[in-house]
């Protein structure tokens, strides 16, 4: 029997008000999440990135499709194929998969135009011993997340440490959920790319890093240290150029700490990294969005442990 045919069997899902629209909603508040231990996963790219990463992974307990979006969508259609029938890691049961009305999917959605699918994911939580014994190999990139309060930001702050090749993220447990519905869709499929901890104590953590000798960089406005002098000491000695030998080495293992948009790092939290670094300023702006800020500083890392060498 043809894929599509089987999705729409034995109807296609068109009531709005059942039961189990009213359970998948439910997923867009934190308790709903937190119950259910699972969340949304809304709008192709996101789902396209959940897909291929179950593949590896089991993590989907369902998936949800307009026509129009499955036929708009071939290669998402191709990935629903592959992955249906694939065991649940909680349940040990195939994937539920449904076609589904535009009402009802604008019913499951908490977006605002909702993009024709939603995927319902477990919600897996990384064992940070693991990630740091795993073959002798200790992270070389960690952005943490520190009281920030914004969804939007906390997804974008994820995607760019997913292109800048970092190996982990952390967020305390004062910061804004990252399986609320914004910030998975502000990570554009980055979240599935790597691992996310939530709900950390910062200081277990950064404990945990040093021991594993990775150095702990604050983002700070008014930070002794320039990113763009300690970007350019990394490219001087990577040209065996003559630089600062005693300056912060950005191609070491290192985690940047990145805090409240209103408040930024407290001074606790500054207390606990080794340095505070400044993203210079040239214009007139007070200060740059956390998200903005936290891209330079993580592609500054990258460069540095990445570059190319003489």
């Amino acid at each position: 029997m043809d894929f599509k045919k089987r999705l729409s069997t034995p109807v296609i899902m068109e009531n709005p008000q059942a039961d189990r629209v009213k359970d998948i909603a439910s997923l867009a508040t934190r308790r709903g999440r937190h119950k259910k231990k699972q969340f949304l996963v809304e709008g192709p790219q996101a789902v396209r990135e959940a897909l291929n990463a179950h593949l590896h992974t089991p993590l989907l307990d369902a998936v949800y499709v307009t026509e129009r979006a499955f036929d708009r969508h071939r290669d998402i259609a191709e990935l629903l194929e592959k992955v249906h029938g694939t065991p649940t890691p909680e349940q040990g049961r195939k994937v539920f998969m449904r076609m589904v009305t535009e009402e009802v999917l604008e019913a499951m959605s908490d977006a605002v135009t909702p993009q024709g699918m939603i995927a319902i994911a477990f919600i897996q939580e990384p064992d940070i011993s693991r990630i740091f014994s795993a073959q002798g190999k200790i992270p070389q990139l960690v952005a943490v997340l520190a009281r920030l309060q914004d969804p939007g930001n906390a997804g974008t702050i994820i995607r760019a440490a997913d292109a800048a090749g970092a190996d982990l993220i952390v967020s305390t447990a004062d910061t804004v959920d990252i399986y609320n519905p914004k910030t998975v869709r502000s990570t554009a499929g980055s979240l599935f790319h790597l691992p996310v901890v939530s709900n950390l104590a910062l200081a277990d953590f950064i404990e945990t890093a040093r021991r594993y000798g990775m150095g702990i960089l604050a983002a700070d406005g008014y930070g002794a240290l320039d990113l763009d002098e300690l970007s350019d000491i990394a490219v001087a000695k990577r040209w065996t150029i003559p630089h600062d030998e005693n300056s912060y080495d950005l191609s070491q293992p290192t985690v940047w700490l990145l805090g409240n948009e209103a408040q930024g790092l407290s001074a606790d939290e500054k207390a606990l990294a080794d340095e505070r670094v400044a993203v210079p300023v040239h214009g007139s702006a007070e200060s740059l969005n956390v998200s903005v800020a936290a891209a330079l500083c993580l592609y500054a890392s990258a460069r540095a442990q990445h570059g190319t060498k003489k």
